[in-house]
């Protein structure tokens, strides 16, 4: 499946700030998950989350260790994917920023012209330490039927 679903991740800001106030365990939070609907095999899903970690240990230099997890609500585990370090790798700084995450388009997997699903995700940092986990509102998937027979 991880190599079905390609993923494209941006970093769209990231801020390093020493604020003792936070956490060492990271949170994460629902900006905005689009398109609502999609043609099947056709548009990628984006979505978009704001983090904050106490110590700024958020992401790996190994492009093998996943970081980020991904659960399409239809199937039964998860995907892994890697997220690149969000601050120096021996910092230890708070830091703050929002992550746009793109998924490749998704597929229906019945024979049904229409499915409903949703994204559930989660990070995990250095120490082990495992976010709270954000469910996506609802995407309907249609199938293509400009290319009928």
């Amino acid at each position: 499946m991880r190599s079905a679903i390609a993923l494209g991740l941006v970093l769209t800001l990231a801020a390093c700030r020493k604020e003792a106030a936070l956490d060492p365990v990271p949170a994460i939070e629902l900006v905005s998950v689009g398109p609502q609907q999609v043609m099947a095999f056709d548009e990628p899903v984006r979505v978009r989350f704001t983090y904050a970690d106490g110590d700024g240990d958020l992401g790996t230099d190994d492009p093998d260790a996943y970081t980020l997890w991904v659960k399409d609500s239809r199937l039964a585990t998860a995907d892994g994917y890697h997220i690149p370090p969000l601050a120096p790798p021996d910092a230890q700084v708070a830091i703050q920023g929002e992550l746009e995450v793109e998924l490749t388009p998704l597929f229906l997997l019945g024979n049904s012209g229409q499915e409903v699903m949703t994204y559930s995700f989660f990070v995990t940092d250095r120490a082990g330490n495992r976010s709270n986990e954000l469910t996506t509102s609802a995407i309907t998937i249609v199938a293509d039927t400009t290319h009928a027979p």
